[in-house]
């Protein structure tokens, strides 16, 4: 028999470090009503080069306190379409990244959403927290305590 893998409490909101984006302890919701998780980009551009497709973006907005105006590319993404929080249907690029939450890091899906209304920049999603986290909706910022003490 498998043995079964403890989860983590996570509350509603907290902080989760981007490895492969040098952004550390960004503000993220967690939402168990999205099944992908999402982050907030601008500039999102394909661009083409010696025949090959490359997404060209930048994490978050100028508004935005841990803006760095550094310009990400990927070469391996896709396009998908992705129910909104508003009901309404979208065709968004989604990437695979790797994150860190509770000194663990995990390679996951993120779609690549404008979430300058938004209050978060990051969204996570039921694909990064089956398997690995309970939400308890009674706390926050479990993830910043964690690295805190460590």
């Amino acid at each position: 028999m498998a043995k079964k893998r403890e989860k983590k409490v996570i509350g509603t909101v907290d902080t989760i470090d981007f490895i492969g984006l040098q952004l550390d302890d960004v503000p993220c919701k967690i939402d168990t009503g999205a099944q992908t998780s999402s982050l907030h980009c601008s500039n999102v551009r394909v661009i083409e080069k010696d025949g090959q497709e490359f997404l060209t973006f930048r994490m978050l907005d100028p508004s935005h306190e841990q803006y760095n105006k550094k310009k990400f590319v990927f070469d391996n993404f896709t396009e998908r379409k992705i129910k909104n929080s508003f009901g309404s249907f979208e065709y968004r690029y989604v990437i695979r990244i790797k994150v860190r939450l509770f000194g663990q890091t995990l390679t996951c899906e993120f779609t690549l959403a404008d979430r300058e209304r938004m209050r978060y920049p990051v969204l996570l999603g039921k694909k990064l927290l089956k398997g690995r986290y309970v939400v308890d909706v009674s706390q926050r910022n479990l993830n910043a305590k964690f690295k805190k003490a460590t």
